[in-house]
């Protein structure tokens, strides 16, 4: 299946029939606030899952931020395809763990670090993720908006947007286009994310 650019293909508090794997492209998870703002809270590529937490309703909706295309499993035959394919069910598990560790990692983020320390987190984040998918590579993929990134990291754009033009100053990265990033110096990039400046 495909959604455009735009499309919520998840909508939070909907019955909670189906789990989704991303096959490619992008897309922004969030969870809407009853005064219409969103707080944006991951964002999900190639190979991750969607809707795995079990509950009646989804508890966050997704948004394909280029065009996603997605495979769709129905819940109920879950236990069947688990059954015919047990590698799927230690994939599933592992996937639950990398989940946790990332709610875990992004509570730190949020509770104790920097705005330089989130960006540059958030970056080296995006780029292992970037790496695992083409290859070891310095060149970070962003098709999120900058927007997107501050809410995700609980910072303004202007903030971001600062910050981002600091560490190209600093030559730790090279900003050839917005929606691309390039890790000059990884190592020094990791220096800043764990507060070692």
């Amino acid at each position: 299946m495909t959604a455009e650019a735009g499309r919520t293909f998840v909508n939070e508090g909907d019955s909670a029939d189906n789990f989704f794997n991303i096959t490619s492209g992008t897309a922004r998870l969030f969870k809407s606030l009853p005064d219409g703002r969103r707080q944006i809270t991951g964002f999900a590529g190639r190979g991750h899952f969607l809707g795995l937490a079990v509950s009646n309703s989804y508890a966050f909706s997704a948004e394909a931020i280029e065009p996603v295309q997605y495979c769709r499993f129905s819940r109920i035959k879950l236990r069947q395809m688990l059954d015919d394919f047990p590698a799927l069910e230690k994939r599933l598990l592992e996937v639950a763990s990398n989940e946790l560790v990332a709610a875990q990692e992004q509570m730190l983020l949020l509770g104790r670090k920097t705005a330089r320390e989130r960006v540059a987190s958030f970056l080296l984040s995006r780029k292992l993720e970037t790496a695992a998918c083409i290859s070891t590579t310095p060149h970070v993929h962003l098709p999120m908006t900058r927007s997107d990134i501050a809410d995700y990291l609980g910072l303004t754009i202007e903030t971001v947007s600062r910050t981002l033009t600091s560490l190209k100053a600093d030559k730790l990265i090279g900003i050839p286009h917005p929606a691309e990033i390039v890790v000059l110096n990884q190592t020094g990039l990791a220096a800043q994310a764990g507060g070692y400046n």
